[in-house]
């Protein structure tokens, strides 16, 4: 179970008070009552205690891209082609109606995510690729080791000689692997970064994949 960590806030240099600081007795919404955030004051100026409503509007005014949100868009491009490329193979090599309904369902996902990411990086002047090779190569030997899940090319080369049940059982193996690197990546986000649109995308990989794990899981 993933736990959501609340993104840095680098520039307004907040810093979470945990515990219930403004919480008390009779608070009735645990939502209302989460923890309470202070702002550092102006030299000369007192800090300021946030609502968690107040923190959440004052975030929302600099949402600036850090790094780890770059990256994360960068990374997950490339990291969506790949399961692009393996569920390409699907309609010809899968015996199963399942597996080929699965490979369908996740290009349909997965593909827009793609082009949202593209665009977010356009929209803030950022590159496609993150200087280890190119954006959406389906996953070259540099990607290999720096994401989680990706399959090895020597794996990806026995997908493409599958054929029936044998693609079948492999491509579920290696796509419920490859689900649980984004995973991974969506968390080290939610936790790093400070970007709300790449929040709310890192949360519908999340949603959408940890739904698919538990589907294929129960297909092998």
């Amino acid at each position: 179970m993933l736990l959501r960590r609340a993104p840095l806030v680098t520039a307004s240099l907040l810093v979470l008070v945990l515990g219930g600081c403004d919480s008390g007795p009779g608070d009735k919404s645990g939502a209302a009552s989460g923890p309470s955030v202070i702002a550092p004051g102006k030299p000369g100026e007192a800090n300021r205690t946030l609502s968690p409503g107040e923190a959440a509007a004052h975030r929302a005014e600099d949402d600036t891209p850090n790094s780890a949100d770059v990256s994360f868009a960068q990374t997950m491009i490339v990291h969506h082609a790949q399961a692009l490329e393996m569920t390409a193979l699907a309609p010809k090599q899968a015996e199963s109606a399942k597996v080929k309904s699965l490979a369908a369902r996740i290009t349909a996902a997965q593909g827009p995510e793609i082009a949202a990411m593209k665009s977010w990086l356009g929209k803030y002047g950022k590159a496609e690729a993150n200087g280890e090779g190119e954006a959406g190569d389906g996953g070259s030997a540099h990607h290999h080791g720096a994401m989680p899940g990706m399959a090895t090319e020597a794996q990806m080369k026995q997908l493409r000689a599958a054929d029936g049940k044998a693609f079948d059982k492999l491509f579920l193996a290696l796509m419920i692997t490859h689900h649980e690197g984004a995973l991974t990546m969506a968390a080290d986000v939610k936790a790093q970064g400070n970007n709300i649109r790449i929040e709310e995308m890192a949360d519908d990989v999340v949603a959408e994949q940890t739904s698919e794990i538990s589907r294929m899981r129960t297909m092998l």
